[in-house]
């Protein structure tokens, strides 16, 4: 039997382009598989730190909060997404207080396949931002809604505690 190859305009098209132009991706759609995000931060994370991890990773929140620091809630709620660390809401805004709701898959697969999951990175990550927006001290706590499938976060701040 006689076999014939039959090459589709795609993959023609595929075939003429240089390998490195069809590996190459804009570095912010390259992604780290779930599986492999999850074994670091669920798992490994805790037994590298222990019973510190969630004080450890307030304090980690704060310090990625430093290098990359925000502008607006809005700027804040896109680094969250392209984190990866879920969609992040502000629900609420008072002379004194910011609440915030993260949800989404990200966080619904957290819930599921860790029961001491906590979001601390998150909180401390959102209490720099604030401090630094604000230039008063701030300070963030989680409420973690397992039914829903939710975070709350309230950030306080006081506004007579300047910090710069």
């Amino acid at each position: 039997m006689n076999e014939t190859s039959v090459e589709t305009a795609s993959d023609q098209d595929l075939n003429e382009q240089p390998l490195e132009e069809k590996e190459s991706l804009p570095p912010e759609s390259k992604q780290v598989p779930v599986f492999g995000y999850d074994l670091i931060r669920e798992y490994l994370m805790s037994e590298i730190l222990g019973q510190d991890a969630p004080q450890l990773l307030y304090w980690g929140g704060k310090q990625l909060a430093r290098k990359f620091p925000l502008n607006t809630v809005e700027d804040i709620c896109g680094f969250f997404h392209s984190a990866g660390w879920g969609a992040l809401s502000q629900k609420k805004l008072s002379k004194d207080e910011s609440i915030f709701e993260l949800s989404g898959d990200s966080v619904a697969r957290r819930l599921s396949i860790n029961d001491k999951c906590h979001f601390q990175l998150e909180a401390g990550f959102l209490a720099q931002q604030f401090e630094l927006q604000k230039r008063v001290s701030s300070e963030a706590i989680e409420e973690i809604k397992k039914r829903n499938r939710k975070v709350t976060f309230i950030v306080k701040w006081d506004p007579k505690d300047s910090v710069f």
